[in-house]
């Protein structure tokens, strides 16, 4: 046993990993066991790509408060681990790049139709196909969403509304988007010109990677009240889109992994891992990150939301669906940063709250619900694998105390993308998908390969530790039934 990754049970599904050395409080990972067991016999092989370690070094941030906190889909990721939480003092606390990531905003938007599944029937193949064609995706894809410079510096400060003002959706869609679709705070100067380059035909592009939209059905209804206020019911036709800031996102991270880590060295801050480079929320470096970061979350947000659009259009050509009858569930992010006003030991402090492939997961009553989720609190979209299930859940009051209203985002990964391509192949993934009942399209075999479902954890086994600890609450699962793929 690795004597340096000791892990404490302190509840049925939360573990603690004591504060040793110079961390500043104590790590906490709410998981089951297995998937302790997992952690804890990698950690003994495992040197610098460890998640654990990556929990102590988080821990070790100077501002951060209560514990450095992982979720059941964690893995390494680039200084935080991914299904990272770590909250920061505004006065004391640092904004590091790896607590964001390179995908900013990436997040999932649930969109509910009136249909159910058997109206689906026999049309798979024919709306597989039209959302191949309408919606770009893949490696370094383009859309016919065209800015012009001025246009880049206004998206990057309205997000979604830009979207919604140019006819890609109604307003009533900024009610179910975090933060209405746009985050206020960013500074077009503190965004490269290179980033900006990088966006003008990216906006409206699904990407890559573990990207997707989905045709999905929901196959069971956990919490009806909450069901009945999300407008779900069971067989109920969905669709799920994830994807992020594009290349956009990428550009500010490798832009500002230089300034911040200057800015480590400036301010005496260790660097513990090159992603984990940081700088003092409040300093100019720190500001000037932040106001850069809440450009690509608003990016994110209105390419989301052109995506939406494409789908409406879409699925009104191939189902006769009219596209205000298409509604936006909800859209929520992952790998952000946010001021946010939480107790700590029980006093209402201001924090900034990284979140690295987690989400927001607010309670019922919380001020920044949408009116019509008050009694229930916001929906959380959780993306499985294409071939097994994903799930909507919702926060909680215990949830708000202990993870600081956050909640998990996927399944996590299980292997690298490396070891995925060498024990799957794509074609074989294709069969056993639609084997399955599951329509895949594509525009990378290898890439099929790489997401293959055996690649993740097992979703229920990350669901359940959360919902039985009452941090997250399951109201939904939801089987897909067409995919579309980078």
């Amino acid at each position: 046993m690795n004597r340096e990754f000791e892990l404490k049970q302190v509840a049925e599904f939360e573990w603690e990993l004591p504060k040793t050395g110079d961390m500043r409080v104590p790590g906490r990972i709410f998981a089951a066991e297995q998937i302790i067991a997992q952690l804890m016999e990698e950690s003994a092989t495992k040197t610098e790509w460890n998640e654990l370690r990556q929990i102590k070094n988080v821990a070790a941030l100077p501002g951060i408060v209560s514990a450095s906190i992982a979720m059941p889909d964690l893995h390494p990721g680039y200084g935080f681990p991914i299904g990272g939480v770590g909250a920061f003092l505004c006065k004391e606390g640092v904004v590091a790049v790896g607590g964001i990531g390179f995908d900013i905003n990436c997040g999932v938007r649930l969109l509910t139709t009136p249909l159910v599944r058997n109206e689906l029937a026999g049309k798979e193949k024919r709306v597989a196909d039209d959302l191949f064609r309408t919606v770009p995706a893949g490696l370094g894809s383009k859309g016919d969403f065209r800015l012009s410079p001025a246009e880049v510096d206004v998206l990057l400060c309205q997000g979604a509304r830009f979207a919604v003002e140019k006819g890609y959706g109604t307003p009533v869609d900024l009610q179910f988007i975090e933060e209405e679709g746009m985050m206020a705070g960013a500074d077009p100067a503190a965004v490269s010109i290179k980033a900006k380059q990088r966006v003008f035909r990216q906006m409206g592009t699904l990407g890559s990677g573990n990207h997707y939209l989905e045709i999905q059905y929901i196959e069971e209804i956990f919490d009806g009240k909450a069901a009945e206020i999300y407008g779900l019911y069971k067989d109920q036709v969905v669709v799920s889109i994830h994807t992020g800031s594009r290349a956009l996102g990428h550009q500010i991270g490798q832009d500002y992994l230089k300034e911040m880590e200057q800015a480590s060295r400036k301010y005496g801050i260790p660097i513990r891992e090159r992603e984990l480079v940081c700088a003092p929320i409040e300093s100019s470096e720190g500001k000037r990150y932040i106001s850069a970061v809440i450009g690509g979350i608003n990016a994110a947000f209105a390419n989301r939301q052109v995506l939406s659009h494409l789908v409406r259009l879409s699925l009104e050509r191939t189902l006769g669906v009219a596209p205000t009858a298409v509604k936006l569930l909800y859209d929520v992010g992952h790998n952000t940063a946010k001021f946010e006003s939480h107790r700590v030991k029980g006093e209402l402090k201001e924090l900034l709250v990284h979140r690295k492939g987690a989400t927001r997961a607010f309670a019922a009553g919380h001020k920044e619900n949408p009116r019509a989720y008050d009694a229930v609190g916001h929906p959380i979209i959780i993306g499985g694998t294409m071939g097994t299930a994903s799930y909507i859940m919702r926060g909680t009051e215990k949830g708000m105390e202990k993870t600081f209203g956050s909640g998990i985002h996927g399944a996590g990964r299980a292997m690298s993308r490396k070891k995925a391509k060498k024990k799957y192949w794509g074609e074989d993934v294709r069969t056993a998908l639609a084997k399955a009942g599951i329509t895949l399209r594509a525009h990378s075999i290898p890439g099929v390969a790489e997401e293959a479902p055996g690649a993740y954890k097992d979703i229920d086994l990350v669901i359940a530790p959360v919902h039985h600890a009452g941090i997250n609450l399951k109201v939904a699962r939801l089987r897909p039934i067409v995919v579309i793929k980078g």
